[in-house]
């Protein structure tokens, strides 16, 4: 009898050493909180792993974030004109998508483009006329020439 409960508290003890040692999504569920601006940051373990804060909204809104992770270089030179600069700190568009890329590839997500259409405009904006063959110089002087007028103060985006 004794033998048999040691058996079944070492089957125990080991099934959860492996379970705490998994690499697993859904061991190590990503991480998230909420920065002083009120924008929720998220950490996934890659730009290919999408952030559940965009499970509430449509596959528009999804496709958008995948598509401005996969332009980051674009995106970070072109400006944004919602504020986000004072408000938030950000320095171009990509920021309002992306806080941070980390060395160990895993990503942190910023959710303030989901909650504001001009930072959504600008980046499909920007991608589609990038796909469509325009240099970031001809995309940034259009974003520049477009908001010029009636929008906050552009992010203090690096010129090219």
């Amino acid at each position: 009898m004794q033998k048999k409960i040691w058996i079944g508290t070492w089957i125990m003890s080991f099934s959860l050493v492996l379970s705490a040692c998994s690499t697993n999504e859904t061991t190590h569920p990503a991480t998230k909180h909420v920065t002083s601006s009120g924008d929720v940051r998220e950490t996934t373990s890659s730009v290919d792993k999408l952030p559940s804060f965009l499970h509430k909204h449509d596959e528009n809104m999804t496709l958008l974030y995948q598509q401005a992770a996969q332009h980051q270089t674009l995106l970070e030179h072109i400006p944004c004109y919602c504020g986000c600069g004072e408000s938030a700190g950000h320095q171009n568009n990509y920021d309002c998508f992306v806080y941070e890329n980390k060395q160990d590839g895993s990503i942190v997500w910023d959710d303030h483009a989901t909650k504001c259409g001009v930072c959504l405009e600008i980046a499909a904006t920007s991608i589609r006329e990038y796909k469509n063959g325009k240099s970031m110089k001809e995309i940034r002087q259009m974003i520049d020439e477009t908001y010029k007028e009636g929008y906050a103060k552009p992010t203090p985006t690096k010129p090219l």
